[in-house]
Parts: structure tokens; C-alpha cells; sequence
């Protein structure tokens, strides 16, 4: 008999095998099938998420040949693909009062175009006011789609109608057939459609057809010198080029000639030689893409773990089924088949059940990702031109998935084979002591692993990063039988049920063992991610840079040159905000206060307003060593925990955070009481409020301050317009300076956002100083919603406007897309990994559930204990998972810190922080959630009853 003889038999008993036990076989499928759903789901994503060359051009032009844009610097020369360009003479002078040209004249003869123009608007909302964009460009045409869509709806059309994006509806309340007002200038239109742009799905804006918006506003404001023109920003156009022709090399050259910019589609994809671009003749080259490239160290190193994930995973489920499988192995061997065959069988299993997982793992995945992908595109922030899919990688994973179905059965096909045929039929399993080496080598395994990876992370090095992990968590899988024997000691005070578990769990090693691996690889990547996510988080958090205190409202209403007063709505504009805001408490009242006319109406002329200024004392003390000629050298010696520190002394936090929110220099000086301590400071100290009570200023900011004193350098000068004060002070500008004894606040009260120092309003009119009440600050229970912000805007506007309202929500918490994508699979794989691996260690323990009801347990104790057997699997695999994932993450973290470090020292500004923190939510989740959920699956599905088995022997 050949050898494909003898593997055939051996293929055809296991498919037998296979239908015949099809529970069983499902789960053994399904634990190779749920990691190459992942795999394949995610590289699939990781295609399709960036945009071809020819798929951004569509989102840039539409169905258009070219797009044409006046960048009114006179002739100019451009690469091919339009992103650089130059001026002809770079010496010619730009007008930038020219009238723009007709664009219309340089294209090609006989193309057809449409225009584009946006124009900044203030809408009518279902909750008040909002300010949005308004884009004349006839959406309705087909030269833009690709560029538009429409959602739902249709295309506006006429003079009184208007279609908006999906955002911009969900945050203004409105509707397809509501009626909003453009306040400009006082025209209603109707929204007849959404519509969405597929590469930017967050935009929020207005689209009517050319001549809707822009031409009746000129006019309306031509005629009512109350209407404010239109702010309309540069009119770009879509180009159609001659049937068969296009919009080619000479005609793009011929359009730069008039100081066009065109970007065309047949020149990007087919572009010149350089011989024929000027440009390139100079050397310039084309601007480097940094978003493509080599994939990044966080998916490097997933990737990785997936893999070993499918190992791992695949390895028990085969276990199991040479276990259930033991008697009719026996039989083979009463047949005359001798270890060969045995493995043979086995072997065989792993190749049909692993050909099975794998390709239906790539079929569900490839599925998952058209399912999920409306999620993904909506993470990503726009739409995918298709699914791209590269077959070479498909099949890899399959291969992957196939090999690793064979590899998987290749231990249990040795164990199977080196069995009795008498324990083979009758069942029972010997008793083999625990290796003693394997847990040591383990150990030294682990410790391994963790330097490696540990040591790629600092050297930058995403392959090590890779190979430590994955060598990591092999060394910890070698642990595991160690790990279960103990876990045997730790049920002796437990109840019968969780002490027959633990028990059992130990005394059958070599069944809890490979499904707690099972589930480590399960979760180890889980927190992987889930950890490098709250980390990158908490970096991004600690990197923002905030405009006020958050948690805070001001209101502020600026002095104005002409028209009425806008310090007459600021009670009407105070009742607004605790009307239609969560207000917690009262509120703080601020003045300005400036020296000599006041700059915010007469700041338009130079040296025409004087000014005010904190003078920071003499001493290297007092200036920040991040910005100094030896900044680099002193970077270059710091950990990123000193210069985080030092990112947030008081030296070099004096003058940053100065956003002209309560005055229009960059003093930070603003007249206030002691409700602002309280309110926006959130100082509570009775001392600091005592001395702004007894007329004694507050310092925020102590690198000011010097023996308990500040300086304050006032320029009182006074402008020609000013012809009152100029009168009363005729002559050359005076300069004062004058030291005030002062209250330092704690040095953490230096980073507080436009504020260096609160002025008693006593105080600064005895300097000679002048205020005027500007506003006020409310504290809330939370940043205020949109709604909120348009009630509050619709009521201030009612009210006469001018009158400014602003808050800080703090960072966006925008994540790399990405690790969003990431975390959905990994969180997919997990949870299906988990639930199969109990299933079948449950399987796999049905014989003792027999055995606990042949002696008389009632059903809830079988019950119960399946139950806890699952517990005591999923709860020990997601612990041991959590140490495992915590290593690249760590390490990733660690690439990050270097690239931080060698950026912070090319810059000494910019921040180096790279923590490294916990998901406790996420980790609490697994921790508690997959073991309970197992359990109680198992709990649900043990039969009562006592199912009839017949013994052998």
C-alpha cells in the first residue's frame, strides 16, 4: 500500500469522524475559524481604510477630469500631482487686492465645468443658532458624484433650498423639511436632502445650488449697510475635459501660465517624464506621504500575537477530540493498525477540521468586515472606496490557519499513539506525573521574552518587540500546568461545588492546562490594545493644551468702536446662560482694565493704545531652561519624567497660557473679586480671598513674584481719536511702574488658562488704571452640549447680541482609527475564544458529571460544578491573559517614549510624556465579565439528567 493510500484512509475516517461527532467538530472549527476571522477581518480593514491614488481623486474632483483653483500669485509651475507649487519669479510682488481671474478661460476648449464656493453663515436651528458653512456647488450634477452623495432626499434645486450633511442635522435638531434662516442677511431656505462627502463624513454644512446664497446676500448687503458682505472664500472649479481628451500635461501647464493650480486626474495617474515638468528640472520633488509606509509597531506586534493565537487556541480544541476519539483509535489498533496509523487519523483530523476553519474563518471575515464597515468608516472618518482585498494575503491566512490546524494535532496525534489498546478501550486516561523541567525553562522562557521585548521597545525595534512578546508568552504557557496544580491547594474552606472544581482542574492537567492557554491567548491581545489605547489616551489628555478652565463658562462683551453698546446685554446674556445651561452655584463678575486708550477701539492704529505688563524679575530662576541657547544640550540630559516636570514649572508655564479670554494683551491681568478664586480658579483658600477683599492682588503665577512683591510696567499713551482722554492727557506717552505687594498662590495655579494675577478694581484705579465691566464666568456641571451652546447663542441674539459666550470640552479623545479597528476584533476574538474553549473543556469533563450523578449528586451540584470548571478556566486563563498582554503593551509604550525623547530633543518644547496606564474598566470586564458569563453558560447547559453511557471492559 502507498503512502497516499494510507493517508486517504486516514483522511476518509476522520471526515467519518468528524460528521459523526458534528458538536464537537463544530467547536473544534470554530476555535481555528474565530482568530483567522479576526486576521483576516483586519487585514482586509487595514487595506481598505487608506484610500487609492485614483480613489482620492474622486473624493477631491468627483466624476471630473480635473479641479482648477486661482491661487492669485501670478504664473506659477506645478508638479504633476498639484500638491507643490511655485511662482515663475519668486521676486515678482503678489497683489493680494487683485481682482481674481476667470477661471473659465483657461480650460480646455470645449470642457464643461461647474463651480465650488463656501461662504461661513450664521443658521436658524431647531435649538437656537448655530454657525456652519454654506458650499454653492450644484450637487445635483454628475460631475459631482464621487465628491457628494446623497443619503436620503433629494438634490436641492432653486433659489430657496438646501441639502446638509448627516452631523449637521444630528447636532442642530433639524430636519429634511425644516425651514432655517440664513441671519446674514434674512433669507429662509428649505432642506429638501442629506447628503454626506465620502472622504470627510464628519463635516458639518450647507450645500444650495450657485447663485442661491452668495449673490442675493451681495446684494441685500449692497443695499442695507447693516448687512455685513459675505466672507466668501476662493471659488475652485470642476472640470470635464473634451470627450476622448481629458484635461492633459500642456493644457495644465497652459492654465499655470494664468496662475491656475489644476490637479488632473489622467496627469496624477499617468504623469510626464520629469524632462517635461519644469518644476522637477529645479529638483523640487514631491512632498513626502508619512501615511503610508511600512505598517506600525502596534500591528506589527498584534499580528504576531494572532498568529500564536491561532496556535494556542487550536491546540486544545484537538486535545479534546483525540480524547473523545480514544476508543475508536482503540479499535484501529484491535484491527491491526499500528502508532502510524493512529497518528495518521489524528493528523488527518487536524487537516480537514483546520481546512474547514481556515477557509470558512477568511469567508466569515471577509463578511464581518462588510458587516461592521459602516462602524470602521464611520471610525475612520470616511468612506472606503471598496474592500480591497489581496489574494496573496487570503491566502496566506488560510495556509496559516490550515498548517496551524495540522501543527495543533500533531502533540495530541503522539499522545493518542503512545496509548494502550486496552486504555484506549476502556477509557481510562493513567496518571503521568508533571514535567519538573518544563515549568523552570518556562520561567527562564518568560524572563526571555520580557527582556527582549522590553529592550526592543527602547532600542525602537518592532521585531523584537514582536518576538518578545510572543517568546513571553510561550514561557507562560509552559507555567500553566504548575499554575493549575496550585490552584488544587486554594479549595480547601471553599463550598463542595468551587472545591471539586479546582480540584478536578488540577488533578486533569493535561485537559485544563491547553484550555486555559486557549483562553490567555485569547485575551492576551485584548489588553495589548486595550492598554497601548489608554495610554496613547491619557497622553493625548495630558498634551492639550486648554483655552479656560474646564468646567466653566465666560461670558465676555468687548468694548466696540461703533454701533450700540454691547455691555447693555450682558444681563439679558447672564440670564440666557442660567437659563439654558447646567449652572451649578452663582457666578463671577470680571472687568477689563488697560492703560492709556483703550486697545480694543483704538488698537486698530499702531502706537495708538497703551499697554500693560507683569515684569518678571531678574535671575536664571525666572526664565524657563526649555527655551534658552543651551535648551538642547540641557534636553538631551533629561528623562521624560524631568521634563514633564519642567514642562509645568512656573517658568515655563508663564506666558503660555495667555488667550486674551479676559483682556485683549497678553498681561493676563483681569479685575475681579473673590467669587472668580472660587469659580474659575478653583482656589479655595480664605487667606487668597481675604487679601483680594483687603485690596490686595492675587499672583497665579510665582516666577513674577520677588520678596512677596510683583511689578506692573504700565505705558499710558493715547491716541488721536481718543479726544477725550487726549485732552486731559496731551504729550509724549508716560510709563509707570509700580510694585505691589501681592498674594503668590501655590505654584500649581500657575498653569491656569488667561490669567496671571486678580486685581482688586481699588487697586488698579489707584494705579491709575481704567476698567470697564466685560463679563462673567459661570461654573457647570458639565461641558455644554450643542443644543445647549445654540439655545444659549439663540437667546443672547434675541437679546441684541455682541455679547460672546465660551467654553473648553477639553480634548476631542480622537484615537488612531486603527487601534479602533483593533480593539473591535480583538474584543470579537475574545469573547468567541473564550465562550469555545469552556465548551469544550466542559465537553471534555462529561464523563465526571456522569460519574458525580451515578453516586447520587443531585442535578443543581452538577450544574454547579460544570459551572465553576468553566470559572476556573476562563478566570485563570484571563488573569495569566492580562500578564501576558501587559508585555507589548509596555513595550510599545517604550517605542513611543524613545520617538518621543529624540523629538522633545530636537524641540525642547514639545512634550516627551509617554505614560503607560491601566484599562482598569476594560481589564475589570475581562477579569469578571468572560469567567461569569462562562460559567453561567455552562450552568445553563449541563443537562440535569443523567445521560446513559455505556462503560467498555
Amino acid at each position: 500500500m502507498s503512502v497516499f493510500t494510507g493517508w486517504r484512509a486516514a483522511l476518509r475516517i476522520a471526515r467519518r469522524d468528524a460528521m459523526r461527532s458534528k458538536g464537537r467538530s463544530a467547536l473544534v472549527v470554530a476555535m481555528i475559524a474565530v482568530p483567522v476571522v479576526g486576521v483576516t477581518a483586519l487585514d482586509v480593514t487595514y487595506r481598505s481604510v487608506s484610500p487609492t491614488t485614483a480613489e482620492q481623486l474622486t473624493a477631491d474632483m468627483g466624476s471630473a477630469d480635473a479641479l482648477f483653483s486661482d491661487q492669485q500669485l501670478g504664473p506659477i509651475e506645478q508638479l504633476p500631482d498639484g500638491d507643490r507649487y511655485e511662482q515663475v519669479d519668486e521676486n515678482a510682488p503678489v497683489d493680494e487686492n487683485a481682482p481674481p481671474i476667470d477661471i473659465s478661460t483657461t480650460f480646455p476648449k470645449g470642457s464643461r465645468a461647474i463651480s465650488v464656493q463656501s461662504v461661513p453663515a450664521s443658521i436658524t436651528t431647531g435649538y437656537g443658532i448655530a454657525e456652519t458653512d454654506i458650499q454653492e456647488f450644484r450637487t445635483s450634477d454628475e460631475l459631482a458624484r464621487g465628491r457628494i452623495t446623497l443619503v436620503r432626499g433629494e438634490f436641492p434645486h432653486g433659489k430657496d433650498e438646501l441639502a446638509a450633511t448627516e452631523p449637521l442635522l444630528e447636532s442642530t435638531g433639524l430636519h429634511i423639511g425644516s425651514v432655517t434662516t440664513v441671519r446674514n442677511f434674512g433669507k429662509k431656505y428649505t432642506i429638501t436632502g442629506v447628503v454626506e462627502e465620502p472622504d470627510s463624513l464628519n463635516t458639518k454644512a450647507l450645500y444650495a445650488d450657485p447663485g442661491a446664497v452668495i449673490a442675493p446676500w451681495k446684494a441685500r448687503s449692497d443695499h442695507d449697510k447693516k448687512v455685513l458682505p459675505p466672507n466668501t472664500r476662493s471659488k475652485d472649479w470642476l472640470v470635464k475635459g473634451p470627450e476622448g481628451v481629458g484635461v492633459t500635461w500642456p493644457d495644465v501647464m497652459a492654465a499655470n501660465e494664468s496662475g491656475v493650480l489644476v490637479k488632473s486626474r489622467q496627469v496624477v495617474l499617468d504623469p510626464p517624464p520629469d524632462s517635461e515638468v519644469p518644476l522637477a528640472k529645479k529638483g523640487r520633488e514631491p512632498y513626502q506621504d508619512y501615511s503610508e509606509g511600512e505598517p506600525s509597531a502596534p500591528l506589527i506586534t498584534v499580528i504576531a500575537l494572532a498568529v500564536l493565537e491561532i496556535v494556542l487556541l487550536a491546540g486544545p480544541a484537538f486535545a479534546v477530540g483525540a480524547r473523545r476519539s480514544r476508543r475508536q483509535l482503540g479499535l484501529l489498533g484491535t484491527c491491526g493498525g499500528d502508532r502510524r496509523h493512529v497518528r495518521a487519523v489524528v493528523l488527518g483530523g487536524g487537516l480537514v477540521l483546520g481546512g474547514i476553519g481556515a477557509a470558512s474563518g477568511v469567508v466569515v471575515g471577509l463578511a464581518a468586515t462588510a458587516v461592521f464597515r459602516p462602524m470602521i468608516e464611520t471610525w475612520a472618518g470616511h468612506r472606503f472606496g471598496s474592500l480591497t482585498l489581496n489574494p496573496m494575503e487570503m491566502l496566506l491566512i488560510a495556509v496559516i490557519g490550515l498548517v496551524t490546524g495540522l501543527l495543533a494535532a500533531f502533540a495530541p496525534a503522539i499522545v493518542a499513539s503512545r496509548q494502550s489498546v486496552l486504555e484506549s478501550l476502556t477509557g481510562r486516561r493513567g496518571v503521568r506525573r508533571s514535567s519538573r523541567v518544563m515549568p523552570v525553562l518556562g520561567a527562564c522562557v518568560l524572563a526571555i521574552g520580557c527582556a527582549v521585548a522590553i529592550y526592543g521597545g527602547t532600542s525602537g525595534n518592532s521585531s523584537l518587540v514582536a518576538g518578545g512578546s510572543v517568546t513571553a508568552e510561550l514561557g507562560l504557557l509552559a507555567c500553566i500546568p504548575v499554575i493549575v496544580g496550585f490552584l488544587g491547594r486554594l479549595g480547601r474552606r471553599l463550598p463542595l461545588s468551587p472545591r471539586l472544581a479546582l480540584r478536578d482542574a488540577a488533578r486533569n492537567r493535561g485537559r485544563t492546562a491547553p484550555a486555559v492557554a486557549a483562553v490567555m491567548a485569547a485575551v492576551a491581545g485584548s489588553v495589548a490594545v486595550a492598554t497601548y489605547m489608554s495610554s496613547a489616551e491619557a497622553e493625548s489628555e495630558f498634551n492639550y493644551e486648554p483655552v479656560q478652565t474646564q468646567g466653566t463658562v465666560v461670558l465676555s462683551a468687548f468694548a466696540a468702536s461703533s454701533g450700540p453698546d454691547p455691555l447693555t446685554q450682558l444681563p439679558q446674556a447672564r440670564a440666557a446662560v442660567e437659563r439654558n445651561m447646567a449652572v451649578t452655584g452663582g457666578h463671577a463678575d470680571f472687568r477689563r482694565v488697560w492703560a492709556g486708550s483703550d486697545c480694543d477701539v483704538y488698537g486698530i492704529d499702531e502706537n495708538s493704545c497703551g499697554s500693560l505688563e507683569l515684569v518678571r524679575p531678574a535671575g536664571k530662576d525666572r526664565v524657563c531652561p526649555l527655551t534658552g541657547k543651551d535648551a538642547k544640550k540641557l534636553a538631551a540630559r533629561l528623562s521624560a519624567d524631568e521634563h514633564r516636570k519642567l514642562m509645568r514649572s512656573p517658568a515655563c508655564l508663564a506666558g503660555t497660557a495667555m488667550s486674551g479670554l479676559f483682556s485683549s494683551g497678553e498681561s493676563g491681568i483681569v479685575v475681579a473679586d473673590e467669587d472668580m478664586l472660587g469659580t474659575y480658579v478653583k482656589l479655595d483658600d480664605p487667606a487668597a480671598a481675604e487679601a483680594l477683599a483687603a485690596g490686595t492682588p492675587v499672583l497665579l503665577n510665582e516666577v513674577y513674584a520677588k520678596n512677596g512683591e510683583a511689578t506692573l510696567k504700565a505705558v499710558h499713551r493715547y491716541s488721536e481719536k481718543d479726544k477725550q482722554n487726549r485732552k486731559l492727557h496731551p504729550g509724549k506717552a508716560r510709563t509707570t511702574t509700580d510694585r505691589l505687594k501681592v498674594y503668590v498662590a501655590p505654584a500649581e495655579y500657575a498653569a491656569t488658562p488667561g490669567i496671571n494675577m486678580i486685581v482688586p478694581r481699588r487697586t488698579a484705579e489707584r494705579l491709575g488704571l481704567q476698567t470697564s465691566e466685560s463679563g462673567s464666568v459661570y461654573t457647570v456641571a458639565h461641558s455644554p452640549t450643542e443644543a445647549e451652546q445654540q439655545q444659549t447663542y439663540g437667546a443672547i441674539e434675541q437679546a441684541g447680541g455682541g455679547v460672546l459666550m465660551l467654553s473648553d470640552s477639553g480634548p476631542d479623545g480622537d484615537v488612531d482609527a486603527m487601534l479602533l479597528i483593533l480593539t473591535l476584533f480583538a474584543g470579537m476574538v475574545t469573547l468567541g475564544a473564550a465562550a469555545i474553549t469552556t465548551g469544550l473543556a466542559k465537553a471534555d469533563a462529561e464523563a465526571d458529571l456522569n460519574t458525580l450523578s451515578a453516586v447520587g449528586a443531585p442535578p443543581g451540584v452538577r450544574r454547579k460544578l460544570s459551572g465553576f470548571q468553566c470559572v476556573v478556566v476562563a478566570l485563570t486563563g484571563v488573569v495569566l491573559g492580562t500578564l501576558a498582554g501587559l508585555v507589548p503593551a509596555v513595550a510599545l509604550r517604550l517605542v513611543d517614549l524613545r520617538l518621543a525623547l529624540q523629538a522633545m530633543r530636537q524641540t525642547p518644547t514639545q512634550s516627551a510624556y509617554t505614560p503607560i496606564v491601566l484599562p482598569w474598566a476594560t481589564l475589570a470586564l475581562l477579569v469578571v465579565g468572560i469567567p461569569v458569563l462562562a460559567g453561567l453558560l455552562a450552568a445553563a447547559l449541563t443537562r440535569s439528567r443523567l445521560a446513559l453511557a455505556r462503560r467498555a471492559g
